[in-house]
């Protein structure tokens, strides 16, 4: 028989943790008598970062005696009490290798409904002081599990908790846990657990990602969107063929094979890593841009706008000339069109054509018969890159509708011939096409441009699984229950490391290593470099990046690698000098 042994809350607050504060609600503590299980939350309880906790589908999380007993022995420890670990339920009895997805329970007045696993989250080490209690709770087979109320009721300690219906497939919480984060996969159990109703809708998406994708495919696409293997490592040299103005701030850069061997292919809206050549003892400069001709091309085609004070485009905009050579990291990114039937929108401003300029000119290769819209933001006609190569792909496609916008035409611009009409675009434009709600939306360009363009067509009724957006600098940070930094990347404090130098492509910074920095996310975190991640410990997936040169060792090692060319920085260190894409 289970019982319940403790019911325990706590509401947000600020602690301090490595030098920062983090906003959490992993805080709970035991209380007595009796406590209403409500919709979202148990009354007196609450969670510091919704995006990661709460919600319907993670109203109450779940812990069992048995498991602190065994962490007791695996630390050696006398201390770990009810709700260390963060749950709302302390229980006896309830193992993760015997509850069941979609079971049900009846605890006092409430009915509970078994969800998903425990989140992977570095927090649920901040109490008990075990840094790597996120991989542990995977590796051991003991995550605890959240539960969605049924029906509301009270509970209190010392109550049977009755079993009252079976989940469908009878997929226990540690078996589900495992075929998510550790390597294997089975098809079977992942078909067996898409078929659960009661599975939240996180881990719906993210086990059909995985039983989606290529067997042979490297990575977790369930934790981390990837493609292909790059086609080589590190760097090798191209030479420019030609270069061709394609507007007043914008030039293309066509590069080759030196023997003019045709180069891989790539997937329609992946981007390339370019080396320029070193001036001195500084740094070398890196940066990365989009492709833009057809994927099935033998020649690689870049778009680089001039910007003030850009090194890199200052450089290629004066002085790269044909014949010249660069060095250029194989094609990557998770920015690329799906090969579906689906209508397509083709969404950009400026030069942020250049990835859906790939897309276009793949549709045409393909002879596809998709319906395809293309919206296009410039100032005018003169900073109008790729403007007839783009209307002349338009006219071979059958089913295209183009919709051009200049925010400020000059008087030779022609209304109706070179742009449809003055303005931005906006979701009144979306409107104005009728845009189905079936479309994928494919979007870049400034980043308020794609939030706007992402948030308009979201409200226009495309599902966020449809909405694709790409960045060209540093990508968002997640540093969940702690604020993200405004400060520009800039070298860490202190004496310069002896270690390998460390380029962070899309920041534009170079430093070297320094024996105090513990992983590559910690000496990001020092340069305030925009990352990514939860776990901390090799587990989640949300910090793996692109290794475009160099090689790492791990401590302590993932639980499952990331994908052909990436690298998981929340537990790697430098061998030799590396760039990565952050």
């Amino acid at each position: 028989m289970a019982t319940l042994v403790s019911v325990n809350v706590g509401m947000p607050r600020d602690v301090s943790w490595n030098d920062r504060t983090v906003y959490t609600g992993a805080w709970k503590e035991p209380v007595s008598g009796p406590r209403r299980i409500r919709r979202l939350n148990i009354d007196g309880d609450g969670q510091g970062d919704l995006g990661g906790h709460g919600g319907e589908n993670r109203a109450v999380l779940v812990y069992q005696m048995d498991s602190y007993r065994h962490w007791a022995q695996e630390f050696g420890r006398d201390d770990l009490v009810p709700g260390l670990l963060g749950e709302n339920l302390t229980v006896e009895g309830l193992p993760d290798d015997e509850v069941c997805i979609g079971d049900r329970y009846r605890v006092g007045d409430a009915i509970l409904e078994v969800t998903q696993p425990r989140v992977t989250c570095y927090r649920a080490g901040m109490r008990i002081g075990e840094p790597r209690m996120a991989a542990l709770l995977v590796a051991h087979r003991r995550p605890g599990f959240y539960c969605r109320v049924i029906t509301e009721g009270d509970v209190e300690a010392g109550q049977e908790i009755v079993k009252i219906c079976d989940g469908p497939e009878q997929m226990t919480v540690a078996e589900i846990d495992a075929l998510l984060y550790l390597p294997g996969h089975a098809r079977d159990g992942l078909a067996r657990a898409l078929r659960i109703p009661a599975l939240s809708p996180g881990w719906q998406g993210s086990l059909r990602a995985l039983a989606d994708h290529d067997a042979a495919d490297t990575g977790n696409p369930g934790l981390a969107a990837a493609g292909p293997p790059p086609a080589w490592t590190g760097f090798r040299s191209l030479i420019v063929r030609d270069v061709v103005e394609e507007s007043r701030s914008v030039r293309s850069v066509v590069l080759a094979d030196p023997t003019d061997a045709p180069l891989p292919r790539w997937l329609a809206g992946q981007s390339v890593t370019v080396r320029l050549p070193r001036s001195g003892e500084a740094p070398a400069v890196v940066r990365t841009y989009s492709l833009c001709n057809a994927p099935g091309s033998p020649a690689y085609r870049i778009g680089v706008k001039r910007e003030p004070h850009g090194a890199a485009s200052e450089y290629l905009h004066t002085q790269l000339q044909p014949g010249d050579s660069l060095d250029v990291a194989a094609p990557r990114g998770t920015f690329w069109l799906a090969d579906d039937e689906s209508p397509v929108v083709l969404v950009s401003a400026g030069v942020g054509v250049t990835p859906v300029l790939s897309m276009l000119n793949a549709l045409v290769a393909a002879a596809s018969t998709r319906p395809v819209w293309w919206l296009h933001g410039a100032r005018n006609g003169a900073d109008h890159a790729f403007a007839t190569e783009a209307q002349n792909a338009l006219k071979a496609l059958p089913h295209s509708v183009s919709h051009v916008v200049y925010s400020r035409p000059a008087p030779t611009d022609r209304a109706g011939v070179d742009f449809s009409e003055h303005g931005r675009l906006s979701a009144a434009t979306l409107e104005g096409l009728g845009i189905p709600t079936e479309t994928t939306a494919y979007v870049c360009g400034p980043q308020p441009f794609m939030t706007g363009m992402a948030a308009a067509l979201l409200s226009h009724g495309l599902d966020p699984s449809r909405v694709h957006t790409e960045i060209f600098g540093a990508g968002p940070a997640l540093t969940p229950g702690i604020a993200a930094t405004t400060r520009t990347p800039h070298p860490p404090e202190g004496e310069p490391g002896p270690g390998p130098e460390v380029q962070f492509v899309r920041s534009g910074l170079a430093v070297p290593w320094g024996p105090k920095r513990m992983s590559l996310l910690e000496l990001a975190e020092a340069c305030d470099v925009p990352t990514r991640w939860s776990c901390r410990t090799g587990v989640c997936h949300n910090c793996e990046t692109a290794l475009l040169s160099g090689s790492v060792r791990y401590d302590p090692e993932p639980l499952e690698p990331p994908a052909d060319g990436n690298v998981l920085i929340c537990c790697a260190s430098p061998v030799e000098p590396l760039a990565l894409d952050l």
